[in-house]
């Protein structure tokens, strides 16, 4: 496994959730960007990175992975972002309908509930990401025709000049 890729994967990824955390904001946008950041932001990033030429040969394993790292990091980024500015709309505007989140901060209780909610929500994310991922990575090999060799001796797709 590529560690420098997933680091650059999570690097783009916790980007995309920023995005999708400040869209989401929008009511009648919402629950479509919610759906793409939990359901398929996986096969959009890895469909980018490979129509670009970022990455190389993966195998369905590695897509299986890379997804679920992506859906991970997105997630807790998308909550970062989503849930402060939602609790200050729910404050500001009482008719706000997913202001819900003002509610979970009335005490220390309630914040690790959210907490906890939250890291649920990420690890639900990474699974549909995952099997996104790994859909996206078999794709590929059918339309190439090339598999990734198993061998340890070829981890890496890219050279340094």
């Amino acid at each position: 496994m590529n560690l420098l890729l997933l680091k650059q994967l999570s690097i783009l990824s916790a980007f995309a959730g920023a995005i999708l955390g400040l869209i989401t904001v929008i009511p009648y946008v919402s629950m479509v960007s919610f759906l793409i950041l939990v359901l398929c932001l996986s096969a959009f990033i890895l469909a980018y990175l490979k129509q670009n030429d970022f990455i190389g040969i993966i195998s369905i394993k590695e897509g299986c992975v890379f997804g679920a790292v992506i859906g991970f990091v997105s997630f807790i980024t998308f909550s970062i972002i989503y849930t402060p500015i939602s609790m200050f709309l729910g404050w500001l505007i009482p008719s706000y309908t997913q202001g819900f989140l003002r509610f979970f901060m009335t005490s220390f209780g309630s914040f690790v509930v959210m907490v906890l909610l939250i890291l649920l929500m990420a690890g639900i994310s990474a699974l549909f990401n995952g099997f996104s991922g790994l859909v996206t990575a078999y794709i590929y090999e059918l339309i190439s025709g090339v598999k990734k060799e198993n061998d340890a001796n070829n981890t890496i797709d890219f050279t340094i000049e």
